[in-house]
């Protein structure tokens, strides 16, 4: 027995250098000294008794060899003893009243932390002890409290853990084998830990897994969330604990949503830890509401400020960046360990549609996905790009992401690069509109070294691909880098070079970017003296030089570009010129290089053109300095000397015969006092050809040097608006003259009316910019007598015109180029076959200004140049190209038929037409003898379009002007090509789409702006081609002379117009043209409000005579005149008025006024979907007016398709417009109130009445347009309907599944309703297949039969779902699309034993749809306990008629009882296969 109070001081150990860690032990004293001393001195000789000495001078208690024995011990005595149980722990209370005892019985048994190995304290040896350990629990619980204050919380330096008695206690009750009331330790240790300072909390939540166990988890979770809601800053620790925790599921959700609540409240240092948390506990369950909430509430990075920015690049900022840094590494770590999140991530990003609800963070997580792996990289790729085309992902959020956060961003850089490139590559231009702005941010944000030539790497190589679109991007972005970092670029110029070595395969257009980024730099380096890149002007001087030396017009285009890129730079006269004496100044180094390539182009006419064309646009484009302007005016005075002829009182004066030709002057506008002409037939006719050619360009260039001199004002050469051309006399298109001519004067007569028509052009291209509000400088009188002679000359070119076509469509020429066209689309057109030709080479003699005429004129002065700006060029194609649609739809969907219907009747039309007939002003096939030559002409400015709104009252015998129909025709169909240049970029283009390389550079804005005047013309020409339409009776012949007389035309009497095809033609244009407009491409709004202006004046030139209140009545609301709505309202209510007006005359055009109608509906869904945030008001509004636009639309269609059309109204009968009641019917079914009833009632009521080869006349069903000639048109678009209309239920029905699984009975009711009316539709459509017996019916019948099939299998998780509540509906639906499938078994094996290659192609698929579609019933059934069972056996060969024929498949006995009909056969399901039939492969 150990004793206490006898111990001699004398017996202590002798002691040694240093003291005992504990000062000696003291009995606690108390009032009850005795009590306590009783307790204590128990307490120790039942230690005594185990073999523990408890006083131990030295240090902590000793303890016995065995502590296991002195556990069993204790345990024994505390079991069998309830009193010194008692005692025990009465002692060990007092005992451990002083803070000294209680630091001996917690340190561990050895004394000294020095030792090589420690051992277990007492106290841990106690707490194993299980009748004792709760209540030592509670009493070390209680004693925490009493060492809460031993370290300051703001103490900076914390004890170590044997001196820190509080931490020791938690220690002590961390891992125990076994806790023996773990409810009450733990509801006490929660207590405990509610009043702990901050840093103990903090140690005690870290160890809760450790103390606590799993039996109280949810106390625990409970508590800490109460803790968490009180004190946010012990979120690491909590989450740490939570992590550690062994949680079922429901608890895991729920520390799943204390975690998402404090997404909103957490410090960003804390952010990271919170963020790993979530995303690692992620589960197929909870991972989308994990995802959405870190999106919705994780505040990333905000705007930064450049200003401070700038200032305070250092301050503040590491801290920023490294919490930001901590938090896209505690994404980017996680997403790599869970891969769920990576397609959650997807999908829930996929899922958003509007681009207000997409963030900042959207951005870096596809980024983050990117960077993770590659085997997402394509996905991700799609992704972004929709995003960005969606408007969802847009420049503001790039730049939050990158501007101004370099270090941030720099480790995803190469990532940010890829997704560059991907976007520069796509086709669709919003796309690349985004990869150019990533291009330039990314090149303006990292300034280092290796960044930069990574950018202008990956532009190299776009460059190189090939794709028009994308070389034409990065160029763009080369050239914008260029103009605004020339300097940057001069020492990485090395990795720019590479572009040089695909010049051979770059447009006009990109030709032009290529040397403006050379020419930038080329000359920053002529100009800065420190700068090691000088050699850069050289270089790019040698390559140009070479190019424009080339005898190749290829190459030498390429220099002419480079060389007029480079003077345009060098001689600007914002530059300032060095004056250096051992170096030419830049105007010399300017002029030199203009003789150099007007020199070269002397030996082609074609490079001769392109010089003046793309001098011309330098000079309206850029003010150069006074030397050049004055050596180009030097130049152009010489046109004079080569083209104009003096006349005497307006007459020539002599008569000569040019290769026995007699001369006449057309068209003196001027009459006496005109005193030159144009010397057409002189030169058309000598070895001096050629110079025409370059005639319509020299004098663009003429005019233009003219304005800058004149500050605008063509004054110095209006002589020329005027004055008459020289050409064959108009006897020659008499029949007896045209016949005794030979093929040489026959090509030359083309010829002269060839460069006649262009000279007009040009002409108009010239003086239109005199009246068009361009220059406020002439007189109103000045402008009035312009504007007449305009109005002439526009009559004179539609004139010339039409004798041009007819005159080749006679004597076949290959007309001249006489401008080189930039293509919309596909590769160049100088690599195009007879687009230089033999006329080139026809033209090999050299381009001199020897070319004079026989009576040479001192040139007029000719000054500088200015800088008005031009609109860009396309080609004008001839009004006989425009009229040479009669009777056809000029929408796209007609085209197929048009052309064939064209082919013939052009073919009969050349045999027939000679010159003693008419040659009519009219829509006819003609035109086409100009058709393939078109864009050889000059292309006719926007200017010219002011034309179309000038008004004059000519004294006339008719009281309407449809006499000048024809000129506005002419220019309406102009500006329709040109619409189609802007509204469907990058698809296949037709000829009539090639524009000038002016035009390429004109942007969508700028072309809008500058046809917005135009709108109430268009509106002004519909209303007279509509009125003349209504009255149908021809035009008065005498008016159209007597305009022909004013404008001098000669007098061919067999010249005359058809004023119902002309005003067929405009009706058809305006209305094309106005749909146009509201083609999602032409306004590409990311919201209304940016061309809400041209929005505005278009629906407003379009708005009905009167008023619009009977019209609106049936929209409530009715909305305010002067909105955007109303004037929607308005203009469709315009456009329906003339469809049901255009009802009693003409089925084309009631057409085309429907579809121009589903335009502007279109436009209203476009807008709608793209207003956001504070447009919210505007979209309500447009919600309201939606449904009654719908409705006109939808009860539009129906009047035409239920209208009895007289076959005087339908131009030749249904014949060829099956494609037309095709699109009418499908809007029809897309805007009427049920698309599904409707489909079943045309399907399976309507159309099975319906013969497809004979019809009765009086028999319509309703339906006049349902014949047989429009059968299979009606028959296709009932099937594509019916199909889209399931794969929409079929996306519902999975969305819905998705969203809230197992949603209400009576929805799902719903939707099996309409699955069967779609079921109907398709068994239907295709056992007509059995009474009809076309093989273009049964091809389409197996073609959208299987593709039906494959969306009705992707329905099968949804059945079966819900197959035990619904199986009879279910049952039902299966059986009636059975007898599709066996209709679509036997059209296959006729098909095949037919040979008919029209089905056969198509059985593969379709076999394979029907294979799944009967495994996945057998599936169905079988994993459903339903009672149902499935029988499968084998189709009898039968064909369509239901009789038995011989197979070729051999059927024993055995397969003898079930190989038999399935109808004579009653399961609940049967679906039966062809496996066993001669068709099977």
């Amino acid at each position: 027995m150990v004793l206490l109070h006898n111990q001699n001081p004398s017996r202590k150990r002798p002691s040694s250098s240093f003291g005992p860690p504990f000062p000696p032990a003291k009995i606690p004293k108390s009032r009850n000294d005795g009590v306590a001393v009783d307790a204590v001195e128990r307490m120790v000789s039942i230690l005594a008794e185990g073999g523990c000495t408890l006083i131990n001078p030295l240090g902590a208690p000793s303890l016995p060899a065995d502590p296991y024995k002195l556990r069993r011990y204790l345990s024994g005595l505390f079991s069998s003893s309830s009193e010194d149980r008692s005692l025990f722990l009465s002692g060990f209370s007092s005992y451990i009243q002083s803070s000294s005892n209680l630091r001996r019985v917690l340190i561990s048994s050895d004394g000294s932390s020095f030792a090589p190995t420690r051992s277990e304290s007492l106290v841990r040896h106690l707490l194993l002890v299980a009748p004792i350990q709760f209540d030592l629990q509670i009493m070390l619980l209680e004693k925490l409290p009493e060492y809460f204050d031993i370290v300051s919380g703001d103490s900076q330096t914390l004890l170590s853990l044997e001196d820190d008695v509080a931490r020791l206690i938690i220690n002590h009750l961390r891992w125990l084998d076994f806790v023996v009331d773990p409810s009450s330790f733990t509801d006490k240790l929660m207590q405990v830990l509610s009043i702990c300072p901050l840093h103990l909390k903090k140690e005690i939540i870290g160890s809760l897994p450790e103390i606590v166990g799993d039996q109280n988890n949810k106390t625990v979770i409970d508590s800490l969330e109460q803790m968490l809601h009180e004190d946010p800053s012990i979120i690491v620790p909590v989450l740490d604990s939570f992590s550690n925790f062994n949680l079922d599921d429901q608890l895991q959700e729920q520390v799943i949503t204390i975690a998402l609540s404090c997404i909103r409240t957490i410090d960003a240092e804390q952010m990271p830890c919170l963020l790993r948390f979530l995303l690692l506990s992620a589960t197929q369950v909870n991972v989308r509401r994990i995802i959405s909430q870190i999106r919705e509430h994780l505040k990333f990075l905000s705007v930064p400020n450049t200003h401070t920015l700038q200032k305070n690049k250092l301050k503040g900022k590491l801290l920023v960046d490294n919490t930001e840094a901590s938090i896209l590494d505690a994404l980017r770590s996680s997403l790599q360990f869970k891969s769920i999140l990576c397609q959650e991530i997807l999908k829930e990003l996929n899922g958003l549609e509007k681009p207000r609800d997409h963030k900042i963070i959207d951005i870096w997580l596809l980024v983050l996905l990117y960077t993770n792996g590659e085997s997402m990289r394509k996905s991700i790729e799609k992704v972004f790009k929709k995003k960005v085309i969606e408007g969802c992902i847009q420049e503001v959020m790039l730049d939050q992401c990158i501007y101004g956060n370099k270090e941030l961003a720099k480790e995803y850089f190469l990532s940010l690069l890829s997704l560059s490139e991907y976007l520069l590559a796509c086709k669709e231009q919003k796309a690349r509109d985004f990869g150019i702005y990533m291009y330039t941010l990314l090149f303006e944000e990292f300034a280092d070294t290796y960044s930069r030539q990574e950018v202008l790497g990956a532009l190299v190589t776009h460059v190189g691909s090939g794709v028009k679109s994308e070389v034409s991007s990065a160029l763009q972005v080369m050239a914008s880098l260029a103009t605004k970092h020339a300097q940057e670029l001069i020492p990485l110029s090395s990795h720019i070079n590479g572009i040089l070595d695909y010049l051979e395969g770059l447009t006009v257009e990109n030709l032009h970017k290529v040397y403006e980024v050379f020419s930038h730099m080329a000359l920053l380096a002529r100009s800065s003296s420190d700068c090691f890149g000088s050699s850069i002007a050289n270089e790019l001087l040698i390559i140009v030089q070479k190019q424009v030396s080339h005898p190749d017009l290829k190459y030498k285009k390429m220099g002419l570009i480079g060389i007029l890129k480079i003077v345009s730079c060098l001689g600007d006269a914002s530059n300032v010129t060095l004056s250096s004496p051992f170096q030419k100044s830049n105007t010399e180094e300017a002029l030199e290089l203009l003789e150099t390539s007007l020199e070269s182009c002397k030996q082609l006419c074609l490079s001769l053109i392109f010089f003046y064309d793309e001098l011309t646009a330098i000079l309206e484009s850029r003010t150069l300095h006074t030397v050049i302007v004055d050596w180009i005016g030097k130049h152009v005075g010489e046109f004079e000397s080569i083209f104009l002829s003096d006349l005497d009182g307006g007459q020539l004066p002599s008569r000569n015969s040019y290769c026995g030709l007699e001369g006449e002057l057309w068209m003196n506008l001027d009459g006496e006092i005109s005193p030159i002409c144009l010397n057409i037939l002189p030169l058309a006719s000598s070895s001096q050809s050629a110079c025409l050619q370059f005639l319509p360009a020299n004098f663009h260039l003429l005019s233009a040097v003219e304005r800058l001199t004149n500050q605008g004002s063509l004054g110095g050469i209006d002589a020329l608006l005027g004055c008459p051309l020289l050409l064959p006399s108009s006897k020659y298109y008499s029949e007896a003259e045209w016949l005794s001519l030979t093929g040489k004067q026959k090509q030359i007569i083309s010829l002269c009316l060839y460069y006649a028509v262009n000279w007009l052009r040009e002409l108009l291209n010239a003086f239109c910019t005199q009246v068009a509000g361009r220059f406020e400088f002439t007189s109103q009188s000045t402008k009035e007598d312009i504007t007449l002679k305009l109005l002439k000359r526009l009559r004179n070119l539609v004139f010339l015109e039409s004798l041009l076509n007819h005159s080749i469509r006679m004597c076949p020429v290959v007309l001249p180029q006489l401008h080189l066209q930039v293509e919309h689309c596909g590769s160049t057109l100088i690599n195009q076959p007879n687009h230089v030709g033999n006329m080139e080479k026809k033209n090999e003699p050299k381009m001199t200004h020897e070319c004079t005429s026989p009576n040479k004129r001192k040139h007029k002065k000719i000054a500088k140049t200015s800088t008005p700006g031009t609109d860009g060029k396309l080609h004008q194609p001839t009004l006989m190209d425009v009229l040479r649609k009669a009777g056809v739809e000029t929408s796209q969907e007609m085209t197929n038929e048009v052309s064939s219907k064209e082919r013939t009747s052009a073919s009969v039309d050349r045999q027939s037409h000679v010159f003693n007939e008419s040659v009519l002003i009219e829509v006819s096939p003609p035109a086409q003898a100009l058709e393939s030559q078109k864009f050889r002409f000059r292309p006719l400015l926007l200017e010219c379009f002011s034309i179309l709104t000038f008004s004059k009252n000519h004294d006339s015998c008719c009281s309407d002007p449809v006499a000048e129909l024809p000129l506005y025709l002419y220019l309406i169909h102009d500006l329709h090509c040109k619409l189609d240049y802007f509204a469907a970029p990058g698809k296949q283009c037709s000829s009539r789409s090639l524009s000038s390389v002016a035009f390429t550079r004109m942007t969508l804005d700028e072309f809008l702006s500058k046809i917005r005047p135009l709108f109430p013309s268009l509106k002004r020409n519909l209303d007279i081609a509509f009125c003349s339409l209504k009255e149908g009776n021809e035009t008065c012949q005498e008016h159209w002379n007597i305009q022909s007389a004013a404008a001098h035309n000669p007098d061919i009497i067999n010249l005359v117009p058809s004023k119902s095809s002309i005003s067929t033609m405009v009706y058809k244009e305006v209305l094309h043209s106005f749909s146009k407009f509201f083609l999602e491409q032409m306004l590409n709004l990311p919201e209304v409000q940016r061309n809400k202006s041209v929005l505005s004046d278009l629906l407003e030139a379009f708005q009905p005579n009167e008023t619009l209140d009977a019209g609106a009545s049936d929209v409530q609301p009715c909305p305010s005149p002067g909105t955007i709505e109303y004037s929607y309202l308005g203009a469709c209510s315009f456009v329906e008025s003339i469809l049901h007006a255009a009802c009693s005359f003409s089925f084309i055009l009631a057409s085309e006024a429907l579809f121009t109608l589903e335009s502007a509906v279109t436009s209203v869904l476009n807008v709608v979907d793209k207003l956001e945030g504070d447009d919210v008001n505007i979209q309500s509004r447009f919600n309201q007016i939606l449904p009654f636009l719908r409705g006109k639309l939808g009860s539009s269609a129906q009047k035409l398709l239920k209208h009895k059309w007289d076959d005087e109204n339908l131009e030749n009968g249904w014949k060829n417009k099956g494609e037309i009641v095709q699109k009418i019917l499908r809007i029809h079914l897309e805007y009427t109130e049920s698309t599904a009833d409707l489909l079943d009632e045309l399907a399976c009521t309507i159309l099975p009445q319906v013969s497809c080869t004979t019809m009765a006349e009086d028999e319509d069903y309703g339906y006049p347009t349902l014949c047989s000639a429009t059968f299979l048109s009606w028959y296709h678009v009932l099937f594509e309907v019916n199909l889209t209309v399931l794969d929409k239920l079929v996306k519902e029905v999975v969305h819905l599944e998705k969203c809230r699984p197992g949603f209400q009975p009576e929805n799902v009711h719903t939707h099996l309703i309409k699955m069967q009316k779609n079921v109907n539709v398709v068994v239907a459509l295709v056992n007509m297949c059995r009474t009809y017996d076309k093989v273009t019916l049964h091809a389409m019948a197996v073609k959208y039969g299987g593709k039906f099939i494959d969306s009705f299998l992707k329905a099968f998780d949804f059945l079966q779902v819900h197959f035990q509540m619904h199986n009879e509906v279910i049952i039902l639906l299966v059986k009636e699309l059975q007898k599709a499938t066996r209709t679509i078994q036997t059209l296959c094996s006729e098909a095949k034993g037919l040979k008919q290659t029209a089905i056969t192609g198509k059985i593969p698929a379709t076999k394979r749809s029907l294979e799944r579609f009967l495994f996945r019933v057998k599936a169905l059934l079988h994993t459903t306990s339903s009672g149902c069972t499935f029988w499968m056996g084998n189709l009898k060969h039968k064909d369509l008629r239901g009789q038995v024929v011989s197979s070729q498949a051999y059927v024993d006995d055995r397969n003898d009882s079930i190989d038999q009909d399935p109808e004579d056969v009653d399961p609940p399901v049967i679906v039966a296969t062809a496996s066993g039939n001669s068709e099977t492969d």
